[in-house]
């Protein structure tokens, strides 16, 4: 039964009630209340009910608390007042009609009834607007930062996935150019290769909807991947993996290690006539999970422009959206005449 009235009528009913069990408290304690005492106090504190509803529907009217925060605070200090003033009215109407306290409506006039009335209620006004506002001031924060992370996961994204769908066009242009080599060249190579990409392609597109994926599920892609480009390069293209077996399990942004490697053959093996070497490793280095990807040539000259390539950007940017600043990100030439592309995450 509970579940079916709101919030509000539970705490008006609590809060009144509260109202009633204090006074009767300190009357039984310190004197003798009367029959007149109870009625008084009862038929009151229902007035108080329907009072502060009706102040209530007018501060939804009036759109009080959509307002900025001093011009709410102003009309909740008027709404008091007056509200204050019409249950003053009201308490000292009943004590009249039903007779409670004679000797105190012997003592004072009309007026100044009225001003004791209005000031003893003034005090349960502004408590019930203190805690109504309160109440709807932490209630509008709680909701706007609600809505503020909604915001910036939708931000995030959307982001992400529209890097996603510059990265596996980016992918297949690249893997089709080297299959377009073999065709003429050797038939069933290129065959093979085709298989080599569906598979890829298969697996990019189980990814495509997370945010991350574990390295060993990232690596089978790169070897894929390797394996095709070996079918171009041949004797010209080394590689070498150094992975640490304890880093298989950790989390990384999916097809990230394959856009560094697909970087590093199109800006460091291809430019080279001999070709060269990449590595891959990871290790967990202080605490956190370290990917290192090297390849043979030099920043400065044979591949200075893949600093503004794609492929480092969409990185740089997915480790930003992904870790929050967490995360680094650095490429520099090794001094083994190496580039190396070195990725610092956070461990699970």
């Amino acid at each position: 039964m509970l579940k079916n009235i709101s919030t509000y009528w539970i705490c008006q009913i609590a809060g009144w009630s509260a109202n009633i069990a204090i006074s009767v408290f300190f009357v039984t304690t310190f004197g003798k209340p009367t029959q007149t005492y109870f009625i008084s106090l009862i038929v009151t504190a229902f007035f108080g009910v329907m009072i502060t509803h009706l102040m209530r529907l007018i501060i939804h009217k009036l759109k009080v608390l959509q307002k900025p925060l001093t011009n709410q605070i102003i009309y909740f200090l008027l709404l008091t007042l007056v509200f204050s003033i019409i249950l003053g009215f009201c308490s000292e109407t009943i004590d009249q009609v039903i007779g409670h306290n004679p000797e105190r409506l012997k003592k004072y006039t009309r007026g100044e009834k009225m001003f004791l009335s209005s000031f003893s209620a003034l005090w349960l006004i502004l408590i019930w607007n203190l805690f109504y506002f309160i109440y709807h001031y932490v209630e509008s924060n709680r909701r706007q930062q609600i809505d503020t992370l909604r915001l910036e996961a939708l931000v995030k994204s959307l982001e992400l996935k529209t890097i996603k769908s510059h990265i596996n066009p980016h992918f297949i242009f690249n893997s089709l150019n080297s299959i377009r080599a073999l065709v003429d060249e050797n038939p069933n190579r290129a065959r093979t290769a085709i298989t080599e990409l569906s598979n890829i392609l298969r697996s990019s597109m189980k990814v495509d909807k997370m945010e991350t994926v574990p390295l060993q599920q990232e690596l089978n892609i790169v070897k894929d991947y390797l394996a095709l480009e070996h079918m171009r390069f041949e004797e010209r293209l080394k590689v070498a993996f150094n992975i640490e077996e304890n880093t298989l399990n950790q989390s990384i942004p999916p097809m990230m290690i394959q856009t560094l490697v697909e970087n590093a053959i199109k800006h460091g093996i291809s430019k080279n006539i001999r070709g060269g070497e990449v590595q891959i490793l990871s290790k967990v280095e202080k605490n956190k999970h370290e990917i290192v990807i090297r390849n043979s040539g030099k920043l400065n000259s044979v591949c200075a422009e893949a600093k503004e390539g794609f492929g480092l950007k969409s990185t740089e940017e997915r480790l930003n959206l992904i870790y929050h600043g967490e995360a680094t990100f650095y490429i520099g030439n090794a001094d083994d005449g190496m580039v190396e592309c070195k990725i610092v995450l956070p461990l699970n």
